[in-house]
């Protein structure tokens, strides 16, 4: 089963190694039957401490590093 990759903004890099990454999609209420903004916040490896807040990352799934990181950083040059 391939793994997955999402891109999302690093609201956090408070963490040595370790980033935190807001990923968003849209969904259609169930109700409403419009579109609704749903995001998501993942804890990712960050071996170099590369990236800052502010910037735009992309994780991919993993083994799981700790209690909450199941995620790392791709490099950046990676496209």
């Amino acid at each position: 089963m391939p793994k997955r990759i999402l891109e999302g903004l690093v609201v956090s890099d408070k963490g040595n190694k370790t980033i935190v990454v807001k990923v968003e999609r849209t969904v259609l209420h169930p109700v409403l039957k419009k579109p609704v903004r749903v995001s998501k916040r993942y804890h990712a490896h960050d071996e170099n401490n590369t990236y800052k807040a502010g910037e735009v990352a992309r994780i991919i799934e993993c083994a799981p590093k700790s209690k909450l990181k199941t995620w790392e950083v791709l490099p950046k040059d990676a496209a």
